[in-house]
């Protein structure tokens, strides 16, 4: 009863910190929050996305063609309350705690430990990496909630082998959540799947599952084909792709480097609060008795937050922009799973001071917290916005029409979240410039409005 009640006060922490000026900070939605709201708006009017298709699993957007779950999600809100900020950014919210309590409830089935398991939660509600994307519109927090939903699931099929089945699912929904997954399940799927069905005794057992989950897995691969074949899904990767292995490994360790986990952190300020790290510079020592303890424990399941870190930088790292916070965050729930490792074997090896590590390591996570808290009311309203396309907000919510510049990226799709304006007719009068070397097509014009780069 203790535990539950430390833990739903974790919760309830958790959800002030997100709540709080939710619509307020950042001070505006920027081009992808404004894009997955006006397709959730329109779906929720009409069941067709923006250009006109009905129930899509790929939304076409800007030409880089979006993942379908936090789309429906926001649709979901929309429908109850209206087009507005509370509608885009909430499902992160929920999506985020929903994480929090999966990770709880893996690290409890992993370890048996309730401590450790309710410290994890702890250090993630408090994580920097974490903070921002748990509080706006971003796809990967629906992402990372199911595939954290679907290892936990995986690990629990000796009750119920059929309970494979669940699991599949929720990678799946990962899969169509955010495109750092669709790079990282299948690596994962084939480690969980050579740890529990790596002898023939396992593998007649559990056949029928089996066999079940991979032509389910196979069958959602295939819209996934269609797109980069048939639909030019791949220009945007084809873009923005590294060009050689040694880009790949350089990138990949740059998501390990001091200056990105403990001074800058991600240099885009849409992603971390300027002057900030990934994590607190108190946490390394944590981390690396975490790493220690994890190793010498020689338990085959205290090893998953260890390779899920390892497997985090792969999608950020096939790209051009690294180290990249967001299609890294995987990595963040790994990092405050180890470090709850390392408290906890500092706490139980040296018992004489346990209790004073383990206050200490709480209060320092609380007071690093606050700190960032103030930086983010006080400083990064300014410090972000243009990061974040206020310009958009200002002009939209006066002008009705008029030339519009471009110089701040898809003008359009801001004038069409601000106005609400009703899909079908956008659809009818839109204009459109060809598609870019990006990937992205730009909208020349639509009912009064015109959009330039001059």
């Amino acid at each position: 009863m203790r535990n539950n009640l430390i833990f739903a006060f974790v919760l309830f922490l958790f959800l002030v910190s997100r709540i709080y000026k939710i619509t307020g900070i950042p001070v505006s939605v920027y081009w992808d929050e404004a894009s997955i709201g006006y397709n959730a708006y329109s779906i929720a009017t009409d069941l067709k996305d923006e250009w006109g298709d009905k129930l899509p699993l790929h939304f076409r957007a800007f030409g880089e063609f979006k993942l379908p779950v936090y789309i429906y999600s926001v649709a979901v809100f929309v429908k109850a309350i209206g087009l507005n900020e509370h509608a885009v950014r909430l499902p992160a919210v929920l999506y985020s705690l929903g994480t929090l309590i999966v990770v709880y409830l893996l690290v409890r089935k992993i370890t048996k430990n309730e401590g450790i398991a309710i410290l994890s939660g702890f250090i993630l509600s408090f994580s920097p990496w974490f903070f921002i994307f748990s509080r706006t519109g971003y796809e990967v927090t629906a992402g990372l909630f199911f595939f954290f939903l679907a290892t936990y699931l995986f690990l629990l099929i000796d009750r119920s082998k059929y309970l494979l089945l669940v699991s599949m699912v929720g990678f799946v929904l990962s899969f169509y959540s955010y495109n750092s997954f669709r790079i990282i399940i299948p690596i994962w799927l084939a480690i969980l799947f050579v740890y529990r069905f790596h002898n023939l005794n396992a593998l007649r057992k559990n056949w029928l599952p089996i066999l079940i989950s991979v032509l389910l897995f196979g069958l959602s691969l295939i819209p996934v084909y269609r797109l980069y074949k048939y639909d030019a899904g791949g220009a945007r990767f084809a873009q923005v792709e590294i060009t050689s292995k040694t880009d790949f490994i350089k990138n990949y360790f740059s998501h390990f480097s001091s200056k990105f986990l403990f001074t800058t952190g991600d240099t885009n300020p849409r992603s971390q609060i300027p002057g900030h790290g990934q994590l607190y510079w108190f946490e390394l020592p944590l981390i690396l008795v975490g790493v220690f303890a994890i190793l010498r424990s020689k338990r085959m399941l205290y090893l998953i937050p260890l390779v899920i870190l390892l497997l985090a930088p792969i999608p950020a790292a096939l790209t051009k922009e690294s180290p990249h916070a967001l299609r890294a965050l995987l990595a963040a729930p790994s990092f405050s799973i180890i470090s709850a490792f390392g408290a906890f074997y500092l706490k139980d090896n040296f018992k004489k001071f346990g209790v004073i590590i383990f206050t200490t390591v709480v209060v320092a996570y609380y007071l690093s917290f606050e700190l960032y808290i103030q930086d983010f009311i006080t400083k990064y309203p300014t410090q972000s916005a243009g990061a974040w396309q206020y310009e958009y907000k200002q002009i939209f919510e006066k002008q009705r029409s008029g030339i519009v510049t471009d110089k701040y990226a898809q003008p359009y799709i801001f004038a069409l979240y601000y106005l609400k304006y009703p899909p079908e007719k956008f659809r009818g009068e839109v204009k459109l410039n060809p598609v870019s070397n990006w990937g992205f097509s730009k909208v020349v014009s639509f009912d009064g409005f015109q959009f330039t780069s001059k």
